[in-house]
Order: C-alpha cells, then structure tokens, then sequence
C-alpha cells in the first residue's frame, strides 16, 4: 500500500514537470526571434515572452509574440515579399520581348543593309557606269524604305514613294535609250503622264508596290507590338499594392509568427483569395492582352507565308533589274508610244555617234535569284526561325494576368491539406474562392477590394493594347493605320487617346452614384514604338 502511494507521487510529480515544460515553451517567444531576426530584423524588437494586450492592427490582439513596431515592419515586409514574385515574373516577361524585339529590329534593318549592298555589287558589276551614275537614285530608294521601316506613315508614304522612284527611273532610262534627243521638262511630264498606259517596266511596279507594302506593314508593326509588351508589362507591374492588400498580406504571411507558428504556411485558397484581390485590376488586363497576343500570333503567320520580309527584300535587286531589262527590250516601242502622245523631240545638238549610243546603254542580264544564298546578317538567323521562336514566347504568354495568383500560390509558399493557415488558425479555410477581376472581388473574404475605383494606369493600358490590337489586325490585312492617329495627334498635338475604349473599361458608378459628371482629358504622345498617356479626370455636377 505504501509503495502505491509513493508510485502515485512520482507519476504526479513527472506529469506536473512536464506539463511546466510546455507551458515555458508555449509562453517563451524563442522560435519567433529566430525567425524574425533571419529577416534581417533586430532580434532584441521581440519580447522574450508572450505578451498580453498589444494594440495590433492586423494580427489578435490577445497573447503574442509581436509588438507594434514588430507588426509594422512585418507588414513592410509581407508587401515587399507578396510583390517580389509578381515583379520576377514580369522582369522575365519584359526581357523575353526585348530580347525578341532586338532580335527582329536589328535583322530587319541588316537585311536592307545586305539587300542595298546586294544590289549595288550586282549593278556595279552588271551595268557598269550608267548604274554608278545613277545610283543615288537606288540608294535613296532604299532609304526611304528604311525610313519607312523606322518612322511609318508619317515619315514616308510608301506608295507615293515608289511612284516617285519608278517615275524617276523612267524618266532617266528614257533619256539614255533616246540619247540622241533632247527633252526639256514638260516634254518629260508628258511622259510621266502616259506612264500608266506605257508600262515600261512591265508589271513589276504594281507587284513590287504590293509585296514592299504588305511586307513592310508587317514587319514594322509586328516589331512595334514586341517593343510595346514590354513597356505594358512594366507599367502595370509598377503598379502600387492598396492598403487592403498590404493589411491582407501581413495577416496572410506573418500572423503565424505572433501565435509562435512560424513554420505555419497559408492555405492555398487562402492564398488565391489574397493573391485575387491584390491582383484584381490586374486581372482585368488579361482579356484585351490576350487579344493582343492573338493579334500578333496572326500576323506572324502572314509574316511566314505571303508577307514575308525576307522574300521581298533579299530578291529586290532581281527586280529591279528585270524592270531595268523590260524597259531595255521595250524600247523603240516605248519610245514609239510617247513621241505619238507627246509629240517629235528635238534631235541633241550634242550627240556624236552611234557609239555613244553603246556606251550609254543598260546591258548585261542579271544572275537568276536563289532563295537559298542568303545574306548573313548580326542576327545569325533567318526570318522563319525568329518567327517560330516568338510564336512560343506568344502563346506562353497567354493569360499571364490572369493566372498570376495560380503561379504566387504554389509549390513552398503554400501548404498543402487542412494543415495550414486560414487567416485565424491552423485549420482547414472555409471560403469561398473568388473569381479573377475587379467585378468579382465584392465578396471577398480577405481583401477589401473597392470595385468602384478602377485602377487609371491599367484601364489606360488596356485601351493602349486595344489600339495596337486594331493596327495589327490591319496589317494583318496590309494595311498601314497607325497613320490616322498619329498624324491626328501630330496635328492637334491632342487626341481622345483611345478614350472610347478607355471609357468603356472605366466603370461609370462612381459618378452614376454621386450624381457627377465625369470629364476625361488627355494627352497622348506617340514615339515610332510606344505610347505615352497621361489622363486627368475633373468631376462636375450634373
């Protein structure tokens, strides 16, 4: 009886050790200072022990291991560390089309450069000084083609300035095959006029004129939509956190902390409802983006197939000289036709002999093109392989918006199961999970989200990518728009800066409510690659 009883006061006295050792390990804040110092914090802002009755603003203000000053730097930090994944996501974002932008720039520009030199070899060689003499007129011609690829519409009207070219030709040949007439510049007017009926140079004015077109549309539209990406992409990741979100963040990351659980990890629809809210406008990029893509994925097809850069440019010098040789062939009748529209020249008081007729003459056939003799270029590559490769930065780049809050809440920032953080404790999260945007963040759970305030700098770059959307959509058609506006602009020095899309993705019930009127100005400058967009917004009443 006696060793019973002295059994009993043993087991007591071990179960009452135990039970000081968890209570010490429960009140003392040891884990939490380790924790918190790794972050780079003075280890000496957190107590030794729980404390009771801190005036917290995020986390429970019951026992815990967080002060005050504790809570406003982990809050600085939670926004730092729920940014710094969206911001490596769109640094990579923005390298990956900068890098495809040069890729494109730099081999489009190189292959005029080739084709120039191309040509100006194979004259020399061909045509011997008549082409020397004359060939500022060829080196113009594709300055102005680099011109166009460079500054667009507004620098240079592409058809006006094949007219001018083939006109100029026209009249220079005319002069050498009838050197031994003399022309004042009415006569050549005259014949200007008749060119159309003439066709000196065969068809290959009007085909040129279509494939230089259509090519170079494409070319300088798609490398302006590669600059644009990224310049969309850094804007809107710059845009700041809301309060709410920074609150949400805090109590998402770094609550567990204050309870001493610092191992503890959020629960990943807790994290997504977070990730939604503070993402939200965001979020509403995504369909207009995602058009964009669209957009470009199409016109890099054309620019595979029947807009292909490449097969125009490379082959350029072969058409020109079959012109120069059609005109050559045709000349007597040329000739024939324009002295019966404009009348008898005037036979040249300088003109000597019949061998200056020889040494004034286009001669010589030019080599056959071969498609596979290419230039080499700095680029290192060709047009179809630049091509396949961008088409699979596109498609990747498909929903990035929209799926940010999937990529953020993944892999070891999250914890998988009910063994996780829900906002109040280590439990299984109950919620609702949100959909993506602005109009579905009214209900959400964890993230004070005003839907009536939608964010300017992003609606103004959703509406900045609805405006390129058009202009690839055009030249996806061969056509050149940009122009419109950018000569619109030019003129007023003012313009709506897309507004009737801005507007449309401005949401009106803030004013509706407030019986306001909403009065959008705005100003836009457009460089050859993107856009700058300032708006001011003056509320009125009705």
């Amino acid at each position: 009886m006696k060793s019973l009883l002295l059994l009993s006061v043993a087991c007591t006295l071990v179960a009452l050790a135990f039970s000081d050792t968890a209570e010490q390990k429960l009140r003392n804040c040891n884990d939490v200072r380790a924790a918190y110092s790794s972050k780079g914090f003075n280890v000496n802002d957190v107590p030794n022990k729980y404390i009771n009755g801190a005036p917290l603003k995020v986390c429970p203000q019951g026992f815990s291991c967080c002060t005050v000053e504790m809570e406003e730097k982990l809050s600085q930090q939670s926004h730092s560390e729920i940014k710094a994944p969206v911001s490596r996501l769109s640094s990579n974002m923005q390298s990956t089309f900068r890098q495809r932008h040069g890729h494109f720039d730099r081999y489009f520009k190189e292959l005029l450069v080739n084709s120039e030199k191309s040509l100006h070899k194979m004259f020399t060689r061909t045509y011997g000084m008549m082409y020397v003499q004359n060939s500022e007129l060829f080196k113009n011609f594709f300055a102005d083609l680099t011109r166009y690829y460079v500054s667009g519409s507004p620098a240079i009207n592409l058809e006006s300035m094949m007219a001018d070219f083939w006109a100029e030709l026209l009249e220079r040949m005319f002069r050498l095959v009838n050197v031994q007439y003399e022309f004042s510049d009415a006569y050549m007017e005259c014949v200007s006029r008749h060119t159309d009926q003439l066709l000196p140079f065969g068809d290959v004015p009007r085909k040129l004129k279509i494939q230089i077109t259509r090519s170079f549309v494409a070319a300088r539209t798609f490398t302006k939509g590669l600059s644009l990406m990224p310049q969309v992409v850094n804007k809107v990741s710059a845009v700041s956190a809301s309060p709410s979100c920074v609150r949400a963040a805090m109590k998402m990351l770094y609550c567990p902390y204050c309870s001493g659980q610092v191992a503890l990890k959020p629960c990943q629809n807790y994290c997504l409802n977070v990730l939604r809210g503070c993402l939200a406008n965001q979020a509403d990029l995504d369909t207009e983006w995602n058009n964009f893509l669209d957009a470009m994925l199409g016109l890099a097809d054309r620019l595979e197939g029947p807009f292909n850069f490449e097969s125009v440019i490379e082959p350029i010098d072969v058409k020109l000289s079959d012109a120069i040789m059609n005109m050559q062939e045709n000349s007597m009748q040329v000739s024939q036709k324009v002295f019966q529209g404009c009348g008898q020249p005037k036979p040249s008081t300088t003109f000597r002999t019949k061998r200056a007729i020889k040494e004034t003459a286009f001669t010589g056939r030019f080599r056959p093109y071969n498609p596979d003799a290419r230039p080499t270029t700095a680029a290192g590559t060709s047009l179809d392989r630049l091509v396949t490769d961008v088409k699979k930065k596109l498609k990747h780049a498909k929903k990035f918006w929209s799926t940010l809050p999937e990529t953020v809440c993944a892999g070891e920032r999250i914890a998988p199961g009910d063994e996780c953080w829900n906002g109040t404790a280590k439990s299984r999260y109950e919620s609702v999970v949100m959909g993506n945007g602005l109009a579905n963040q009214v209900s959400n759970p964890d993230v004070d989200v005003d839907i009536t305030k939608p964010d300017i700098v992003i609606r103004t770059q959703i509406a900045v990518l609805k405006e390129m959307t058009s202009w690839l959509k055009a030249a996806h058609s061969g056509n050149d728009i940009s122009f419109q506006t950018e000569e619109a602009n030019r003129l007023t020095g003012k313009a709506n800066c897309g507004l009737a899309p801005l507007k449309q993705y401005l949401q009106p019930s803030l004013s509706e409510k407030n019986n306001l009127h909403c009065v959008i100005g705005c100003t836009i400058s457009l460089s050859p690659f993107i856009f700058s967009v300032s708006v001011v917004f003056t509320l009125t009443d009705r």
